[in-house]
């Protein structure tokens, strides 16, 4: 399934991550930025399923970006 995703901003100046997405079917947030790769991080996670992580995103972003409703 491709998704169709509408940018609802990003606090980046080059171009680079974070940014904030929605998918224009379902109204899903997706979110990118770097991914947390530090084994003990991830270990404290709760109940990830499989696929799940944990990206990095400044708070910024999602105060001027995400959506209120």
């Amino acid at each position: 399934m491709t998704r169709e995703l509408r940018m609802l901003g990003t606090n980046s100046k080059s171009g680079e991550c974070p940014t904030l997405y929605e998918d224009v079917e379902t109204g899903e947030i997706l979110v990118q930025g770097y991914t947390v790769t530090d084994p003990g991080v991830l270990a404290r996670m709760a109940n990830p399923l499989k696929g799940e992580s944990l990206v990095v995103v400044d708070r910024a972003l999602l105060v001027n970006f995400a959506p209120k409703e």
